[in-house]
């Protein structure tokens, strides 16, 4: 047979308080509706379960022993209904998280750590790479989140820009225009560049580069590397000069310049990216967290 929770909630009351009135007013039910519940529980298992008399209300041997098995029934129930709820919210469960090392100065880690206090009840793994890496993983869903930057559209990927911003280039301290707070970036393109392979993706190397083949001149890729510090470094041993996001060069390493660019609106923008068919609330919870 089965054992209805709400009917086992009911009993336990009864078994501690030994007063049908008494558990009736805990339970927020007229006494008459209690004692019917009692008493079809007691038909369907065929025994009983309470002795009463007209001075008071006794567990009998069988009552007593569903009353140590019933705590944990309920107990059991609870914490099922606790975790469904809780996923439900977008409280418990995994996240597989990406996210382009260019990011990093934006906090997603901080993000993470927050959300973690936040929802300790969501695992979350963190991964690197290239956002055209990215993309890959999350169509397949070997990660349920990325933070992306300039993607490429993908068959069933959701795209949610939250961020954009401009360019700046970056030279040695030895270059010529080093000492200029702002450039024009053609003022670059018959230098050697250093930049990220084209693997990594059609659409942030077309606006990264924007800035400068407006001039009309595709620069000369001398070096790669796989990310902005690595890309940084290569600027400060002189091997050559990029154009980077602005949020990328807030730490920037010794024996570089930062320059303004005057002569462009080319824009980089961040984005979200998850599976156009994934709608789970941990993924809006992570999403809006602060």
């Amino acid at each position: 047979m089965d054992l209805e929770i709400r009917v086992l909630r009911s009993f336990l009351v009864l078994a501690e308080e030994l007063h049908f009135g008494r558990a009736a007013a805990a339970l927020h039910v007229a006494q008459p509706a209690l004692s019917q519940q009692i008493k079809r529980l007691e038909a369907d298992l065929g025994v009983e379960l309470f002795a009463r008399t007209s001075r008071n209300v006794q567990l009998t041997v069988a009552g007593t022993v569903l009353h140590e098995r019933a705590r944990s029934l309920v107990a059991q129930s609870e914490r099922v209904a606790d975790e469904v709820m809780r996923v439900g919210r977008g409280e418990q469960g995994r996240l597989d998280v990406g996210f382009v090392s260019s990011a990093l100065p934006l906090g997603p880690v901080e993000r993470v750590q927050r959300f973690r206090a936040a929802f300790p009840g969501v695992h979350i793994e963190l991964f690197e790479g290239w956002t055209a890496h990215l993309l890959t993983k999350v169509a397949l869903g070997e990660l349920d989140l990325a933070i992306v930057r300039d993607p490429d559209p993908v068959d069933g990927v959701r795209l949610s820009p939250f961020r954009t911003e401009g360019f700046v280039a970056a030279v040695p301290l030895s270059h010529p225009l080093a000492k200029r707070g702002s450039i024009r970036a053609s003022e670059l393109a018959g230098d050697p560049f250093v930049f990220f392979p084209a693997e990594a993706g059609a659409l942030a190397t077309q606006r990264n580069l924007a800035p400068v083949l407006a001039g009309g001149r595709m620069p000369t890729i001398v070096q790669t590397g796989s990310t902005w510090m690595t890309l940084l470094h290569l600027v400060a041993a002189g091997i050559g000069v990029t154009v980077a996001p602005a949020s990328t060069v807030l730490a920037p390493p010794p024996g570089i310049a930062v320059l303004a660019l005057d002569d462009t609106e080319a824009f980089t923008a961040l984005a979200w990216a998850s599976r156009a068919d994934d709608h789970r609330p941990i993924l809006r919870a992570f999403i809006d967290a602060d």
